[in-house]
């Protein structure tokens, strides 16, 4: 049941609470941006904050993992193989990057600061998984979601990878893994979200109160709550796995579109919002946003990740990079 709010907002027969939004120009961050300077179209996707002070990227158009030195505006891009078109990158409890390689039909790894590039395919006869991103569980082994309909893991001590059909078929799209170390996904085509036995890799379905909400990525808070971009309804909504609540909040904009999410050292959460090409931070305790609108048209930002003080976004539609420190 969603809690009362300061404002409302009726969709779909339902009452969501609309949260208060900060006046333009009162966002607290600050925000800088960087054009990639390689010789040709990276198509970055994801980013993941790198233990050298840089950021990685995938270079889902060139087949590279990129690396970014904000302190310099240097590029350097590493090679992962051929027919490589990753998607999602993260660093492991290694230090080293992990991406899911749709191009491979494989999870890469990528040592740093070694550069040395290991692949594992999923296993023989697995059909194309269109493979999207990863997430650590506390046991330091790595899952990941497939769209077209595939779940799986790497025993990171032995190299086996495993693969299995989704529960309802194609969608499989965002992962995290929470502080406890348990790993939940959602299923953009099922609109649903889900928390992965990491004994069996069965799947227990939580199903959210929006029908056809299409939960696009999902992340972690600090005490274990589930944070969701809803793309079809444009919502952010959030699912407390300790007493099965929801609750849902509307961004401006009459036809939002919610594509990433990401919740930082402070627990507030990031949102980018395709229509009005924004990315809003959200404090869930004020339930208030906070508009940081993209410089440059048609920014595209498809992910978000960061460290603390850092928020790091991939502009997939303009080749830039960009950062709000907090």
């Amino acid at each position: 049941m969603l809690f009362l709010s300061r404002r409302w907002l009726i969709q779909a027969g339902a009452l969501l609470p609309l949260a208060a939004v900060l006046p333009a120009g009162a966002a607290s961050g600050r925000l800088k941006s960087w054009k990639l300077a390689t010789p040709r179209r990276t198509g970055i996707h994801d980013v993941a904050p790198a233990p050298d002070g840089g950021v990685w990227f995938s270079a889902q158009a060139s087949g590279h993992l990129g690396w970014f030195d904000p302190r310099s505006g240097r590029t350097e891009q590493v090679a992962l193989g051929s027919g490589s078109s990753p998607h999602g990158v993260i660093q492991g409890p290694d230090k080293a990057a992990w991406l899911t390689d749709g191009g491979q039909n494989a999870i890469v790894r990528v040592g740093w600061p070694d550069r040395q590039v290991q692949v594992f395919p999923l296993p023989a006869g697995t059909p194309y998984a269109n493979l999207n991103t990863c997430a650590f569980d506390g046991d330091g082994d790595l899952w990941f979601t497939g769209q077209s309909g595939w779940l799986g893991k790497v025993a990171v001590r032995t190299g086996e990878v495993t693969a299995m059909p989704s529960p309802r078929g194609r969608g499989p799209y965002g992962i995290c893994a929470t502080p406890a170390g348990d790993i939940w996904w959602c299923s953009l085509a099922g609109s649903f979200i889900a928390r992965i036995d990491r004994r069996t890799g069965e799947s227990q379905i939580v199903e959210p109160p929006t029908r056809d909400q299409g939960a696009r990525r999902v992340w972690s808070d600090s005490r274990g709550r589930i944070w969701v971009s809803e793309w079809n309804s444009g919502q952010l909504s959030m699912h407390d796995p300790r007493t099965g609540a929801w609750r849902a909040w509307k961004p401006p904009g009459a036809h939002t579109r919610v594509y990433a999410v990401y919740v930082d050292d402070r627990d507030q959460v990031w949102i980018s919002e395709w229509s009005g090409n924004a990315v809003y931070s959200f404090d869930p305790d004020a339930e208030r946003f906070e508009r940081y609108a993209l410089p440059r048209e048609g920014a595209g930002i498809r992910q978000i990740l960061g460290r603390p003080g850092e928020v790091w976004l991939p502009e997939s539609g303009t080749e830039h990079i960009t950062v709000i420190r907090t």
